[in-house]
Parts: structure tokens; sequence; C-alpha cells
């Protein structure tokens, strides 16, 4: 009881506190929430290492803040699928021991020499390092697919080829067998 008498006391006391009722009052934008000071860690960028699915060239989608780098790039790609890209993704390029010599011409082309590598590459390991290439204008830093300089699209496609050099061999593979869409696989359609 005397918990009830002390509820009804406090609820008198606070209604007859002399505020009048009214009702919404307009005054001003409302409240927009706060901001911080810190700075904000950005997404690394996404490149599109081409790998294989069921056999097929696919690319797959990866962050790495070396996304300006075709060097690193071509290193991730020669690195092979990560863990969770192993479930559908497999890769013809061999494992190396070395980090591969990457370096580009006027023209655009990719030479990559492969230190201790004594077989020739496949058609399918040419092509994986052919299609992720690609993506990089003739300037070297990479750019969305189809997109020129400056977000306009491409009117007439450029292609570009690499040069693969190992121990006693040399090749050379075109982008021109690439999938026509460089998108990454959790785009596409099926």
């Amino acid at each position: 009881m005397a918990a009830l008498l002390s509820g009804l006391t406090a609820a008198v006391t606070l209604a007859a506190c002399g505020v009048p009722p009214t009702g919404v009052i307009e005054t001003g934008e409302p409240a927009s929430g706060m901001f911080s000071t810190s700075p904000q860690r950005s997404t690394a960028p996404t490149v599109s290492l081409f790998f294989l699915h069921d056999g097929n060239l696919t690319a797959y989608p990866r962050r790495t803040d070396d996304a300006g780098n075709f060097r690193a790039v071509v290193r991730l790609l020669f690195e092979g699928p990560t863990a969770s890209e192993a479930a559908t993704a497999t890769t013809e390029l061999p494992h190396l021991t070395d980090a591969p010599r990457v370096s580009t011409t006027e023209d655009g082309t990719l030479s990559v020499q492969l230190l201790g590598v004594r077989a020739p590459l496949n058609h399918q390991a040419m092509l994986q390092l052919a299609c992720t290439v690609a993506q990089w204008p003739l300037t070297g830093s990479p750019l969305p697919a189809g997109e020129a300089a400056g977000g306009a699209a491409r009117s007439t496609p450029v292609h570009r080829s690499v040069h693969v050099r190992g121990d006693g061999w040399k090749m050379t593979e075109s982008d021109y067998a690439c999938p026509v869409a460089l998108q990454p696989r959790a785009t596409q359609k099926n």
C-alpha cells in the first residue's frame, strides 16, 4: 500500500508543477545526428583477377590497397585464389618461388619474366594474365571495365598483349579472347 501511495503522490506532484500543456512548436531544422572528427577509413579499391570457374575464365573481384600497381596485381594473380575463392576458382598459373618481374612498354604491352619456370604456360594461364591486365589503360593504372580516362565510355576497344618469358621460352597472348564484359563474378548474370 505504501508503494501505491508513493506513486500517486509523485504523479500528483509532477502534474501540478505549473507547466501548461502545449501543442507541437515548430522551430527550425530537425536534429541531424553527430559527425566524427576522426579520419574515415576508406574501402580498398577492387580489381578483377581472372581465374577459372568450371574451366571458363571468370573475373573474381579482389580488394587491394595496391590496385594502382600492376606489378602487385600480377603478383596477386600468381598467388592464386584465396581460401574463399578456391571453393569455385582454380588457376593454371604456376606457384612461383620468386616474384615475377613485370614491366610495360609504351604501346601498353605487359612483359612478365618468370624466374625459374622451365615449362611454358598453357593457353588458359596466358589468358588469365591477359584478361587481368586488360583492365588497365596504357598508362598503367587500373580502370573500370568499359571506361576511359575521365569516366567516358570507350568508343573503340583497346586491346592489350602480354609477353611472358621463362627459362628458355617466351610466349605472347592478346586479350582478344577475354570475356566480352570484364565484370566481377558477383555481378554476372547466368
